[in-house]
């Protein structure tokens, strides 16, 4: 079973390099475009709700209300940002989805 799947495996990657993707590129070049996308979202996804005051659990015996917070980081923007590379993740998996049921595995 595992020289079945090591061979499944070499044939995934053959065809993936292989495969045109317009305008992605090689299908994998189109897997480490939405890798790195992904990762992009999840930095600029953390800086804003670092910079929103997400998550925090406080400040001990202080009351919130008491502690002026003020962002560094422009919380809207990054939002957008966020959402827009979400936009873009979502648009190119379904170019590879569609690729992948379009392509033949290569031997």
């Amino acid at each position: 079973m595992l020289d079945a799947l090591e061979t499944l495996i070499r044939r995934i990657n053959r065809t993936n390099a292989t495969v045109e993707m317009v305008p992605d590129g090689t299908l994998t070049d189109a897997l480490a475009r939405r890798d790195v996308l992904r990762l992009r979202h999840s930095v600029v996804t953390a800086a804003a709700d670092a910079a929103a005051g997400t998550g925090e659990r406080g400040y001990g015996r202080q009351l919130r209300s008491e502690l002026m917070t003020l962002s560094a980081l422009p919380v809207a923007e990054l939002r957008g940002q966020a959402d827009a590379l979400a936009r873009e993740i979502r648009e190119v998996d379904v170019r590879i989805q569609r690729t992948n049921w379009e392509a033949d595995l290569l031997d």
